[in-house]
């Protein structure tokens, strides 16, 4: 089977979140980010170059966590599609825009010290994935330092 694959995209919150709703009542999170830039030298070192500035948004329970997850100045990783859309300026002028739609987005693993709480949800782990992960033994710690892995789901 082959390996499913969808663009991606790293940078850095570079907005405060918000969280909105849309017509229909979803949940709507949205952020500037940046994302910098290097130029590699002939002696093989590296210039930072322009940062550039774009658009994120994500919707449902992604946006609800995204919200409740994630600061000014985070690193992360997402997963989705750019989306172009026309928009509207203050002048009434319509300009083609451009943003990226996180399915999954987590904080950039190579960039970012947190913990991982594996405290299981059963609304959100299918059975067939819960018997395939063996059970924790009784003394081991719920909670440790993530080193080796990342999930992007929310």
């Amino acid at each position: 089977m082959a390996i499913h694959t969808q663009e991606s995209v790293s940078g850095f919150i570079a907005s405060d979140p918000q969280l909105t709703f849309t017509e229909r009542g979803d949940a709507r999170f949205y952020a500037k980010i940046g994302q910098e830039h290097y130029r590699k030298e002939p002696d093989g070192s590296f210039t930072q170059t322009e940062t550039t500035f774009h658009d994120l948004v994500a919707f449902k329970k992604t946006a609800e966590r995204a919200h409740a997850r994630f600061a000014k100045g985070d690193r992360f990783i997402a997963e989705g599609y750019t989306r172009e859309y026309d928009h509207i300026t203050p002048e009434g002028e319509v300009v083609k825009a451009e943003e990226f739609v996180a399915k999954k987005i987590g904080h950039d693993l190579a960039r970012t010290s947190y913990e991982v709480d594996r405290t299981r949800h059963a609304t959100s782990t299918p059975e067939h994935d819960l018997q395939a992960v063996p059970a924790p033994a009784a003394d081991a710690p719920r909670r440790e330092t993530a080193s080796s892995s990342l999930a992007l789901g929310c």
